[in-house]
């Protein structure tokens, strides 16, 4: 019985993660700037936005789990 980590699958789920770090910085960093200018012309666009890449950012961090788990306990 051959239980290797397949590679390939656990370096894409790594990238994911990073990704998802990434936008779990510039979702809030979004919203920050809507909540601070509200009466400016972008509030609402930063604030949607900023909500929609907090949201991508938690699908983005379960889909990297769900990769680096199936790239080391194969199906």
């Amino acid at each position: 019985m051959d239980n290797k980590t397949d590679k390939d699958l656990l370096l894409k789920g790594l990238k994911t993660i990073i990704f998802a770090v990434l936008a779990l910085f510039t979702g809030p960093i979004l919203l920050s700037f809507a909540f601070r200018y509200p009466e400016k012309n972008l509030y609402i666009p930063l604030l949607i936005s900023g909500c929609l890449v907090c949201a991508f950012a938690i699908f983005l961090i379960f889909n990297g789990i769900k990769i680096i788990m199936s790239s080391i306990f194969k199906k």
